[in-house]
C-alpha cells in the first residue's frame, strides 16, 4: 500500500510538472505568434495585398515551427521526467523488499524458495548458501530443518561469513565455478530490463493505452 502511495505521489508531481512545462512553452509561444502578426500588420501600409498575405503565410510558418520546436523541447524535458521517476521506483526496491522482510514468516518461505529454486539449477551436490548476517544469525542454528525438503540428494552448507545484501540468498557450488545470485540485488540487476517495463508500464498505463509508451 506505501508502495502504491509512493507510486501515486510520484506520478502526481510528474504530471503537475509537464502541465507547468506546458503552460509555460505555450504562454511562449504565444507572445512569439503575437509579436510575429503585428509586425505583420505594420507592414500593410507598405506593401501590396499579395505581400501582405505572404508575410502573413510566412508568420504562420514560422509561428508553427516554434510551436513545434517548443513541444519537442517538451517532450524532451517528459521523457527526462518520466525516466527519472522510473529510476526513483526501481531505486527503492531494495528498501521496500528489507521492509517485506520484516515478516519473519513470509521471508522465510521466500528464501526457502529462492534457495530451492537455485538449488535445482545447480547440478553439483555439494552447495554452499551466503546470506547475509541478519539472516545467518537466525537460519544458523535450525539450518539442517530448514533445507532438509529442498534438494536431498545435495548437500547444502551455509556459510559462516555473512554477506553485504539486503536479502535473499546466493547459493553456490563448493568449488565455486557455479554461482546463482538469488539475493535481492543479484535479482534486481539480473531483471532490470523486466523491472523496467513492468515499472514503466504501471506508472504510465493511461498513456500507454492512448499512444503507446515505447513506440519511436
Amino acid at each position: 500500500m506505501a508502495q502504491e502511495q509512493l507510486v501515486n505521489e510520484l506520478e502526481k508531481a510528474l504530471l503537475e510538472r509537464a502541465e507547468k512545462l506546458a503552460q509555460e512553452y505555450h504562454q511562449r509561444a504565444r507572445r512569439a505568434r503575437q509579436h510575429i502578426l503585428e509586425d505583420a500588420h505594420e507592414r500593410l501600409h507598405i506593401r501590396e495585398q499579395n505581400e501582405v498575405l505572404a508575410a502573413q503565410a510566412e508568420a504562420e510558418r514560422l509561428f508553427r515551427r516554434q510551436i513545434q520546436a517548443s513541444e519537442l523541447r517538451l517532450k524532451g524535458k517528459l521523457d527526462k521526467l518520466r525516466w527519472q521517476l522510473i529510476q526513483s521506483v526501481l531505486h527503492e526496491l531494495p528498501a521496500r523488499l528489507r521492509d517485506a522482510s520484516k515478516n519473519q514468516d513470509t521471508y522465510m518461505a521466500l528464501l526457502h524458495k529462492l534457495l530451492t529454486q537455485a538449488a535445482g539449477n545447480i547440478e553439483s551436490t555439494e552447495l554452499v548458501a551466503e546470506v547475509n548476517a541478519t539472516d545467518l544469525k537466525h537460519l544458523k542454528p535450525r539450518w539442517k530443518v530448514f533445507v532438509s525438503d529442498i534438494a536431498p540428494a545435495k548437500q547444502i552448507e551455509l556459510a559462516h561469513t555473512p554477506i553485504d545484501c539486503s536479502g535473499g540468498v546466493l547459493l553456490r557450488s563448493k568449488d565455486n565455478r557455479i554461482r546463482i545470485d538469488n539475493s535481492f540485488e543479484g535479482r534486481i540487476e539480473r531483471f532490470e530490463g523486466i523491472l523496467l517495463r513492468v515499472i514503466t508500464e504501471r506508472l504510465f498505463a493511461a498513456e500507454i493505452s492512448q499512444r503507446g509508451l515505447f513506440d519511436d
